[in-house]
């Protein structure tokens, strides 16, 4: 079973579903991308910050699509939309990154994007 994702002329995914596998010789990608009009990528379900669920396997395109993300054709990956401005993005694993770490000491936090800081909860 696969799945695409269906992208808008912003390289914004509209939409996921599961389509046929890519065992034959036809090019899914280019059939479904005709169907709905639409630039159509395939996406890992097993893929997530850049790793592939089961050690053995190679991740594919960073994550796995969601409606409102970004596909990045120089990364070919799938990125989820930015959360907060002062974030970066690291094609290392393919997601946004805080200025600051999130705390290591058992207690929940909320981003504060004003003072660019973790506050408790």
């Amino acid at each position: 079973m696969a799945h695409y994702a269906v992208l808008d002329e912003n390289n914004i995914v509209t939409r996921v579903f599961v389509g046929k596998d890519e065992s034959s010789n036809q090019d899914w990608e280019h059939y479904y991308s005709v169907l709905y009009g639409a630039r159509c990528l395939r996406t890992s379900y097993n893929t997530y910050l850049g790793k592939h669920r089961t050690k053995d396997k190679l991740p594919f395109r960073g994550n796995y699509a969601g409606r409102g993300y970004y596909y990045d054709d120089d990364l070919d990956a799938f990125i989820r939309p930015q959360p907060y401005p002062s974030w970066t993005l690291s094609t290392t694993i393919f997601d946004w990154v805080p200025p600051k770490p999130y705390p290591n000491d058992n207690k929940y936090y909320e981003w504060d994007e004003e003072v660019k800081d973790w506050i408790a909860s």
